[in-house]
């Protein structure tokens, strides 16, 4: 199984560096840049498992802002995945982390009710298939249209 994830692994690699469509959205590193900026431990929440979640960030260069993360191969629900980041960003704050200290941004409706079953404030960001108005009908804490919205409680 191993050397079939490996090959896999390889071609997600391939096709994600010469993939025409792959883009880093707008925002997105200026945001990253800021919320480190500001003190934020900044973690990943993937359903992927977290060698393609990882490859998926290469081209962008952005797995380099986030110091932990929490993936598909920890577990296959959404909710549970995300709990396990919370515990991770905790263990490294050395703390308990309420909703007002937990941000978790998404693009989905599933991810906006992960976030609040798991206990955080929930961001929906209309990058992905879901637009503003389905975002908002999962009772999201913020909706931003893209990450070059202004990012809640930054200033």
């Amino acid at each position: 199984m191993a050397r079939l994830y490996g090959q896999y692994l390889w071609h997600l690699s391939e096709d994600i560096w010469t993939s025409p469509g792959y883009r880093v959205l707008d925002g997105v590193e200026e945001t990253l840049r800021r919320l480190i900026a500001a003190g934020v431990i900044l973690g990943v929440v993937s359903g992927a498992m977290e060698g393609a979640a990882r490859t998926k960030m290469e081209p962008g260069k952005l797995g380099r802002y986030f110091v932990f993360g929490a993936y598909g191969s920890d577990s296959p629900d959404r909710t549970e995945v995300t709990r396990l980041a919370i515990a991770k960003a905790a263990r490294l704050q050395c703390r308990d982390l309420g909703k007002q200290d937990v941000y978790v941004v998404g693009d989905t409706p599933h991810d906006i009710e992960a976030a609040h079953a798991a206990g955080a404030t929930a961001i929906g960001v209309a990058s992905g298939h879901y637009h503003a108005g389905e975002l908002r009908a999962a009772a999201p804490d913020h909706v931003l249209r893209s990450l070059a919205d202004p990012f809640p409680g930054l200033s």
